[in-house]
C-alpha cells in the first residue's frame, strides 16, 4: 500500500517561522539580514541550490550585504555552513537544548539557594509584564539568571538594566549584556551605586555639551573628542572650572584644536594643579616668569649693542691712529 500526500501549490502553501525567533532572535537581526534569513527559510522548504549572486540579484542588495549577512545569521546560530551551502538551524530544538543542558558547575546547595530567591523571582517577572508585555523567550530566564550571579546586581539594579535598554529601544541580548558590562565594570550592584553613576553620567554630558557649545561645534562632538573630555573629567577629576580655562587659552590661537586643549590640561595635571585657584596662580607666575625673561632679553641685547658700539669706537679711533702714524 502506498500513501501519498499532496503538496500544496505556492499559491496555498505557507512557510512557517517558530514564535520562539520572534522572542529571542527578531530584535538582534538588522533588516536586510532579516530579508535574507526569511528568503533561505523560505527556500528551504523546497530544497533549492541557490548562490550568493543569485540572493544579490533576487533580493535587491549588493552581493557585500548578502555575504556579511550569512555571516552574521551563521554567528547568531541561525543557519549553519555546510559544504556546498547551508542548513536552517531548527531554533526550537537549539533552545530545548540551551534550556536543559546540564549545569554541572552548581552545586545541590546552589540550585536549593536560587530556587528560594523568591525577590529575583518577582524581578524577572516584573521584567517579562513591563519589558516584554508577559511573551519573554525562556533562553530570557537563563540569561537574567546568569547576569544576577555574574554582577551581583540587587534586584532593583537589573530592573533598572531593562528600564535603560528600553528606553534606548535596543532591547536585545547584546546591547544588554554591554550595558550590563559597563555597569559591572564601574562597581555597580546597588541602587544607590546606580544613581552616583547615573549622575555621574549626566554630569559628564553636560560637560560635553557645554563646551561643545562654548567651541561652536553644533554638529556635536566627534568620538575622539569626547574621550579626551572623558580623560580631563574621570581621569583628572577636572571640574567644568578648570577646563573652561583652558578653553579660553584657545583665543590666541587661530585654529585650535582639541589636541592642543589636551596638551594645556595634560600639563596642568601632570604639575598636580588640582583647583582653578592654582591653575590661576601659575599661570600669573607663568606671565610673570615671561615678562622678566622678556626684560632680561632687552637688558642684554641692549648692553650687547652697547658693547658693540664701544668696541666699534674703538676700532675707529685704533685705525685713525694708525694712519696717522703712517702719515708721520
Amino acid at each position: 500500500m502506498k500513501l501519498e500526500h499532496k503538496e500544496k501549490s505556492m499559491l496555498f502553501s505557507e512557510t512557517t517561522i517558530p514564535d520562539i525567533f520572534f522572542t529571542e532572535y527578531l530584535s538582534q537581526i538588522p533588516g536586510d539580514y532579516m530579508k535574507i534569513y526569511i528568503y533561505m527559510v523560505f527556500l528551504s522548504k523546497y530544497n533549492k541550490d541557490i548562490k550568493i549572486n543569485d540572493l544579490s540579484k533576487i533580493l535587491s542588495l549588493p552581493y557585500k550585504e548578502i555575504s556579511e549577512g550569512t555571516k552574521f545569521l551563521e554567528e547568531n546560530g541561525l543557519i549553519i555552513k555546510k559544504g556546498t551551502g547551508y542548513l536552517i538551524v531548527d531554533l526550537q530544538e537549539a533552545t530545548l537544548h540551551k534550556l536543559y543542558k546540564p549545569n554541572l558547575t552548581l552545586s545541590p546547595d546552589k540550585i536549593k539557594e536560587n530556587a528560594k530567591n523568591k525577590s529575583r523571582a518577582k524581578a524577572i517577572e516584573h521584567i517579562n509584564n513591563t519589558y516584554f508585555q508577559g511573551t519573554m523567550g525562556p533562553l530570557w530566564y537563563n540569561q537574567i539568571n546568569l547576569w544576577f550571579d555574574k554582577y551581583n546586581f540587587e534586584e532593583q539594579v537589573m530592573i533598572g538594566l531593562f528600564d535603560y535598554c528600553y528606553n534606548k529601544r535596543a532591547l536585545h541580548k547584546n546591547y544588554v549584556q554591554t550595558v550590563a558590562d559597563a555597569w559591572g565594570m564601574n562597581g555597580i550592584r546597588t541602587w544607590s551605586d546606580l544613581e552616583k553613576y547615573e549622575q555621574h553620567r549626566e554630569k559628564l554630558a553636560q560637560i560635553k555639551r557645554t563646551i561643545a557649545k562654548k567651541l561652536g561645534k553644533r554638529d556635536g562632538l566627534t568620538q575622539y573628542e569626547e574621550a579626551y573630555i572623558e580623560k580631563w573629567v574621570c581621569e583628572f577629576k577636572y571640574d567644568l572650572d578648570i577646563i573652561e580655562i583652558a578653553l579660553k587659552r584657545t583665543t590666541l590661537k587661530s585654529s585650535p584644536t582639541f589636541e592642543y586643549i589636551n596638551n594645556i590640561i595634560t600639563d596642568w595635571h601632570e604639575r598636580n594643579l588640582k583647583t582653578p585657584n592654582e591653575v590661576q596662580e601659575f599661570l600669573e607666575k607663568r606671565k610673570q616668569q615671561n615678562k622678566n625673561a622678556k626684560n632680561l632679553e632687552k637688558q642684554v641685547s641692549k648692553a650687547s649693542y652697547e658693547q658693540r658700539k664701544y668696541s666699534n669706537l674703538e676700532f675707529l679711533y685704533a685705525n685713525k691712529e694708525i694712519k696717522g702714524e703712517n702719515h708721520g
